[in-house]
């Protein structure tokens, strides 16, 4: 498909591309890449495949990498160009720029130079993951990626804990049972979870359970693609005694008593120093 050259104004362009599926890309992206005097990408390979998929060429107009790593002097650069009155699209190698992708710096300080600055939507992992994941999506905090390191991560979730919305973060495949443990930890076995994997490829799956079930079936699975994880808002409802009792007993099966109290305490909002001690006499008694 080849796509007609429309006049730009000079600018930056935020164009949103496809996070799987090359069709779910927007017209208006097409008209902005196949128009732009200068295309910049996270990944200039990824954007040129785009770009020929879609009959666009990119002929003699320049390509200038911008990611993670680029310094002031790319962003001066693409800055200047602005101001000599070109037109700048810039894509992620995914989704839409800026939501736990590069460019934030870029139009930070495009605003602050109060350049022209605009965005064309698009798809975005973020909300292909709230819509299919069967939680409430009325209210929603995007969390992006959590830290590595274990205390680091469960320090974040703790923080997350007390959200009343559905948590979207986003996580490495190889960190996902990780992740699912310290849920477990910080907000108890029972706390509903999703994980949404290769969201609009051959290959997506979409799982759904509490954050105990997907641990146990993911044991023996080694995930691979894209992940996006869902927690649920917590419970308003205050926990009895009884559901405590019953949580810490299937909690314990698993887990240390020390651990298992501070799993439960997380999930019912209950005081830890009293489930702790709920937890120590349930063990006395078996």
């Amino acid at each position: 498909m080849n796509h007609k050259v429309i006049p730009l104004t000079s600018g930056l362009y935020l164009c949103a591309v496809p996070i799987g599926n090359a069709r779910d890309v927007t017209l208006r992206t097409l008209d902005i890449l196949a128009s732009a005097d200068v295309i910049a990408a996270e990944d200039t390979r990824t954007a040129r495949k785009l770009m020929e998929i879609h009959g666009i060429s990119i002929g003699d107009r320049k390509m200038v990498a911008y990611h993670d790593h680029s310094g002031e002097n790319v962003r001066d650069r693409l800055m200047g160009l602005v101001r000599d009155g070109k037109s700048v699209a810039y894509v992620s190698e995914a989704g839409t720029p800026l939501v736990a992708d590069p460019g934030y710096k870029l139009a930070a300080d495009m605003r602050e130079a109060d350049l022209p600055l605009t965005a064309a939507p698009g798809a975005s992992a973020v909300l292909a993951a709230l819509t299919v994941s069967g939680l409430p999506s009325d209210a929603f905090h995007f969390a992006g990626f959590l830290p590595n390191a274990s205390g680091a991560r469960r320090k974040g979730l703790e923080g997350l804990r007390a959200i009343d919305a559905t948590v979207v973060l986003y996580e490495s495949p190889k960190r996902i049972r990780a992740l699912l443990g310290d849920i477990i930890a910080t907000m108890g076995p029972t706390k509903q979870v999703v994980i949404c994997r290769e969201l609009t490829k051959k290959f997506e799956e979409v799982l759904r359970g509490t954050a105990q079930d997907l641990s146990d079936a993911l044991e023996d699975r080694n995930l691979k693609g894209e992940v996006v994880v869902l927690i649920a808002r917590g419970e308003e409802t205050e926990a009895s005694e009884e559901d405590v009792s019953a949580a810490l007993r299937k909690a314990m099966l698993t887990m240390r008593v020390k651990d298992a109290a501070t799993a439960v305490a997380g999930a019912t909002g209950m005081p830890r120093r009293d489930v702790y001690q709920l937890a120590l006499q349930l063990k006395d008694d078996a």
